[in-house]
């Protein structure tokens, strides 16, 4: 699947994350740090193979700002 990349955290310096990519088939992809166990536990309905990252809502909200921009330009 080729990912194009929306938005990376500021703050994580150049070559941390967490990350935002968006697939090609119209999804978002998220990178970041593994929760830890004690929260992983509070997680709801968590089916085989699925997991959680840490992000921040900066991270976000820059990642939906981004998609917005670049998805409204051919409109």
């Amino acid at each position: 699947m080729k990912l194009t990349k929306l938005y990376k955290d500021q703050g994580s310096g150049g070559n941390g994350c967490p990350t935002v990519y968006l697939g090609e088939t119209g999804e978002l992809i998220v990178q970041g740090s593994l929760v830890d166990s004690a929260t992983f536990a509070e997680l709801e309905n968590v089916l085989p193979g699925e997991g959680a990252v840490r992000i921040s809502a900066d991270v976000v909200a820059g990642a939906m700002e981004r998609y917005h921009s670049q998805h409204s330009e051919g409109r």
